[in-house]
């Protein structure tokens, strides 16, 4: 559908970018636009407004954000909430005033409320108080996702937004405090092993439970968000008019993560839980029904992932 047009990505050297690009070039598409960091200046909307009248892409996919896990968002709310709402507003609003009519942008599942129901549906939204560790981040993805919607119903645009769980993969961030949960522990782990450490701390209790998706896999399903035709329904009945979480359908404990990340590292001393840490939201499974209806399912299993990003972080990080 999209193979003689001029797509955008956003964020390309980001985890999430260069799965699009490996997807999207897999998938047969050339005529990609990449644009670094010291290129182009997401947060500068003259800039971003310039990039769109020299480049005039066709379709834009959003990957570009400012992300961290609970020890980041916690630490610098200011930076997370202002740099995510101007990447995305100045990328979002400047695709609709160069008539850009097919857009995806990527939201998180943590801008469901607090208290939602599990698994947690796409009507959750706005229905609760969201997680304080990450709010100020979770705002700006909600403002980003609403951007989206009044676009369509103001300018009938096709701009889709996908709520993916947690992500883990190649070309994720490996630091020890500012990572997310598989890649802290992935260099926790690793570091253990080779130094022989006798026991590596875990943040919080432990009993949290979190549902993971290797990146490939949610590129693969932005891609056929992106393919479906417009007024899709699923059961005869249910509109799915531009929202869509994405996911393994599992979830498993923190504890349990850990356990699996030691084995496939090969650490085998003790594991200890640091419960005076967040442990943030108790549990957060999405409902990926919709999607699953809609032909999409995920490829690759949690540990298999876990294996291939500890052999990236090994060949691509640590030998660094």
């Amino acid at each position: 559908m999209y193979k003689s047009k001029r797509i955008f990505v956003a964020g390309h050297n980001g985890m999430v970018g260069s799965a699009l690009v490996r997807r999207l070039r897999l998938s047969g598409h050339e005529n990609i636009i990449l644009k670094s960091k010291s290129d182009l200046n997401l947060i500068d909307q003259t800039a971003v407004d310039e990039f769109y009248r020299e480049e005039a892409p066709d379709v834009v996919y959003i990957a570009a954000a400012k992300v961290g896990g609970i020890y980041a968002n916690s630490h610098y709310p200011a930076d997370f909430i202002y740099q995510n709402l101007m990447i995305q507003c100045n990328l979002i609003q400047g695709a609709n005033s160069f008539g850009v009519q097919d857009l995806l942008f990527l939201g998180s599942s943590c801008i469901y409320p607090l208290e939602s129901k599990q698994p947690i549906t796409e009507g959750e939204l706005l229905r609760g108080a969201l997680e304080k560790t990450n709010e100020p981040y979770a705002i700006a993805k909600i403002a980003g996702i609403k951007l989206c919607e009044s676009l369509n119903h103001q300018y009938q645009r096709r701009y889709r937004c996908v709520m993916p769980c947690n992500l883990y993969g190649p070309g994720d961030s490996f630091h020890p405090e500012n990572s997310h949960v598989i890649p802290s522990l992935i260099y926790r782990f690793h570091t253990a092993k080779i130094s022989c450490l006798s026991e590596v701390a875990v943040w919080g209790s432990g009993t949290p439970r979190r549902e993971f998706l290797y990146v490939d896999d949610l590129a693969s399903a932005c891609l056929h968000v992106m393919r479906l035709e417009d007024g899709v329904r699923v059961n005869n009945s249910m509109p799915t008019e531009f929202m869509f979480n994405i996911g393994s359908g599992k979830d498993v404990s923190i504890a349990q993560l850990a356990i699996l990340i030691a084995d496939v590292v090969g650490y085998g001393g003790d594991i200890v839980f640091d419960k005076s840490k967040p442990d943030g939201t108790q549990r957060k499974l999405l409902d990926i029904s919709v999607i699953r209806e809609l032909g999409w399912k995920m490829e690759v299993p949690l540990r298999e992932g876990i294996k291939l990003t500890y052999d990236w972080y090994v060949n691509n990080v640590f030998s660094k």
